[in-house]
């Protein structure tokens, strides 16, 4: 499965998705729940997995499905070119 990229991250260290995520983000050891501020979050705080880049407010990422790496918009291009 080819990373999934996400538009922009709602924070530094997490950002809010959908149902349909639920399962990679599981997978991945990534999911938070039980926040007031909505359901489902993907957890992101420790960076992208190649070049340890943070996820900033309103900028690109993807996560890597396979092996539940979160990837800046550089890596994660690259890889899902792959």
């Amino acid at each position: 499965m080819r990373p999934i990229r996400f538009e922009e991250a709602d924070s530094a260290e997490r950002t809010q998705i959908g149902e349909g995520l639920t399962r990679p983000a599981v997978a991945a050891g990534r999911l938070e729940t039980g926040r007031a501020e909505g359901k489902y979050f993907l957890r992101h705080d420790d960076g992208c997995a190649v070049c340890g880049e943070e996820v900033s407010a309103g900028k690109p990422f993807y996560l890597d499905p396979e092996t539940g790496e979160i990837l800046c918009e550089t890596h994660g291009s690259a890889r899902r070119e792959e």
